[in-house]
């Protein structure tokens, strides 16, 4: 048997399946998904260097973490200063977005507050609840990882001296299935228009932002297979080609 023989077999296979395969899928990114989101704080990770983590409001919508009592004179209470701990606060909304479309998650709230060193933490999980409307019927969670770089406040800039809030892009539970087809749920940033993946906050001040997320169909794997197809068999073809003239 001819090897192109064998390749034009498996394209047309593939182009059959593919035609209803894209047809749903051509109905799938018609939808637009609805509902409303709220979210909780996991249990944190500290780094290397946060011997004596101190944090609150697991399983709330606000989560602090560091000491606030800096005391750079020991034992004299008007050489503290308190500002108080650093903390982040997510307040979920309604939302209604088509698939692939940037739509907004909810807004936080990130106090950059002066606290002990080796009294922070590194990593704090973000558990997004996402209630879908009810045509879909869904009500998820989904696992996310916040970042948070905590400055030692040595610099001379308050820029350099600035704490940052990162959204880890090792994601993991992003997915859901509806009406036979699989989907993702992926942050995408602190902007709509770019991907913008951290923020920075000033010493003593408030940041304000909104999360923003794309909800994108997960191709079927005989779509993903077909189309390697298409790739190995024009690559054979050409090279057929080239052996003839």
């Amino acid at each position: 048997m001819k090897l192109s023989f064998v390749f034009a077999t498996a394209i047309s296979s593939f182009f059959v399946s593919a035609t209803t395969a894209f047809g749903f899928s051509g109905e799938a990114h018609a939808l637009t998904f609805s509902g409303i989101s709220n979210a909780t704080w996991g249990e944190p990770t500290p780094g290397s260097i946060d011997t004596n983590p101190l944090y609150t409001g697991v399983g709330s919508n606000t989560f602090t973490w560091g000491d606030p009592n800096v005391c750079p004179i020991p034992n004299i209470p008007s050489g503290c200063t308190i500002t108080g701990s650093n903390k982040l606060t997510f307040n979920g909304n309604s939302f209604s977005t088509d698939i692939k479309s940037a739509f907004k998650i909810g807004d936080l709230t990130y106090f950059n507050g002066t606290v002990v060193q080796g009294t922070s933490v590194e990593f704090v999980p973000f558990n997004l609840n996402v209630s879908f409307s009810p045509s879909v019927g869904i009500n998820q969670v989904f696992d996310f990882n916040l970042r948070l770089v905590n400055t030692p406040n040595v610099a001379t800039s308050p820029e350099n001296n600035a704490d940052l809030v990162f959204i880890d892009t090792n994601l993991s539970n992003r997915s859901f299935t509806f009406e036979g087809n699989k989907y993702t749920l992926e942050l995408t940033g602190f902007n709509p228009d770019v991907r913008q993946l951290s923020i920075k906050g000033l010493e003593g001040a408030i940041t304000r932002t909104a999360i923003y997320a794309k909800i994108k169909i997960i191709p079927e794997p005989a779509t993903v297979v077909g189309i390697s197809l298409v790739g190995i068999y024009l690559i054979s073809r050409k090279k057929l080609l080239d052996k003839k003239f």
